[in-house]
């Protein structure tokens, strides 16, 4: 298939626009966190895991927007599921822990967001209003609408993501002073959000037919490239739609996305859980010592 998308071109394959987003987003992040970090309320830069996962989230934000997965999204069914995942399920967690303290406190501060913000992130709402906005998004209807236009596109994409955010924000929060969830009921809140997003993934999984247009109906198709290829290079092709991109049948595409999105979704979740259980472990153990080193036993002296 790499072969075949060429035909697109460099800018297609490797967006320099969104290639410069990236760099201006590391290079703020460097500056504000490192020479001007006064400037934003740091008394101290970041540690070296934080900088780790803002990074690496930058880097993500490219792969998924701007490198050849981009493109193969438009094309591929199970790109598209692929990119999701990463997009929505991995990005927020790395901004959430990555980002200092003191600036989620001031962007939860602010003048007409503080509200939004304190009520969606409530665990039952966010819980709901991210897997609600992601089995919406999925619909046939929604899903082609979202791609007639870079607007529209980009507008949905990013509301999904704040949904996203508000999703894991109750479960990593960094306040220590504001506890969303308690230790047990995460496992929970990690569970529902497994079964509510299950829905969307059966629907795709069992459809006998394709269900979207702009993976199957050439004109739809043709105006989902238009997102991320040049109309330059769009002009005078006629592809016919994906089919020739594919060695299998449009409707097993559909089905390995659908089997994709879950399993990343799964194993995501788990990570998740199975570090959320070594913290609490860890703190529940920290500083107890079962075995005391030396044990001193009094005799008993009767007296006469």
């Amino acid at each position: 298939m790499w072969d075949k998308i060429q035909i697109f071109g460099f800018r297609a394959l490797w967006s320099p626009e969104i290639l410069l987003i990236a760099l201006i987003l590391a290079t703020l992040y460097f500056l504000f966190t490192g020479p001007y970090k006064h400037k934003t309320g740091l008394s101290e830069a970041p540690s070296r895991k934080q900088n780790i996962y803002v990074y690496t989230a930058i880097a993500l934000f490219y792969i998924v927007k701007g490198s050849p997965l981009y493109l193969l999204s438009h094309i591929v069914f199970m790109a598209h599921m692929v990119q999701m995942a990463f997009f929505f399920l991995v990005v927020p967690i790395l901004l959430i822990k990555g980002l200092p303290e003191v600036w989620w406190r001031k962007i939860f501060a602010t003048k007409g967001l503080r509200h939004v913000l304190n009520l969606l992130t409530k665990p039952v709402i966010a819980v709901l209003f991210f897997n609600t906005v992601f089995s919406l998004y999925h619909l046939p209807s929604i899903l082609d609408f979202s791609k007639t236009s870079n607007m529209i596109h980009w507008s949905v994409t990013l509301f999904i993501f704040f949904a996203a955010f508000c999703m894991w924000w109750p479960l990593l929060t960094p306040f220590k002073d504001k506890v969303l969830i308690q230790p047990l009921y995460k496992i929970f809140y990690i569970f529902a959000n497994g079964l509510l997003i299950t829905p969307a993934c059966v629907l795709i999984i069992f459809a006998d037919s394709p269900l979207y247009a702009t993976y199957s109906e050439p004109d739809a198709f043709m105006t989902a490239l238009a997102l991320c290829v040049p109309a330059g290079v769009l002009q005078g092709m006629n592809l016919g739609g994906p089919q020739i991109f594919l060695n299998m049948p449009l409707v097993y595409d559909q089905q390995a996305a659908g089997i994709i999105m879950k399993i990343m979704q799964e194993v995501i979740y788990g990570a998740v859980l199975a570090n959320m259980f070594y913290k609490w472990f860890q703190s529940e153990n920290r500083g107890i010592d079962p075995l005391p080193s030396q044990q001193t036993i009094q005799p008993n002296v009767e007296r006469g």
